[in-house]
């Protein structure tokens, strides 16, 4: 599932692969900002670790848990 992080005062945002639910990305983001955290750790599909300050998210785009289809669909 892709996950795409846009942060403040930057005209790129951070895209990268999840093999987490969407369920558990939202949660995770959203805990991290109701609790004041200051940064919240997400990991990728290949284990790199990413560490994102809460206070610079602009806004999350949590893709879906679905597959994509490969080829002609009749």
């Amino acid at each position: 599932m892709e996950i795409r992080i846009g942060i403040s005062h930057t005209g790129r945002e951070l895209s990268l692969e999840s093999n987490d639910s969407a369920d558990a990305v939202r949660a995770k983001i959203s805990e991290a900002l109701s609790s004041d955290a200051a940064f919240v750790e997400l990991t990728d599909a290949k284990g790199s670790s990413y560490i994102i300050p809460t206070a610079g998210i602009a806004f999350v785009e949590v893709g879906t848990d679905q597959t994509r289809r490969v080829g002609f669909v009749a």
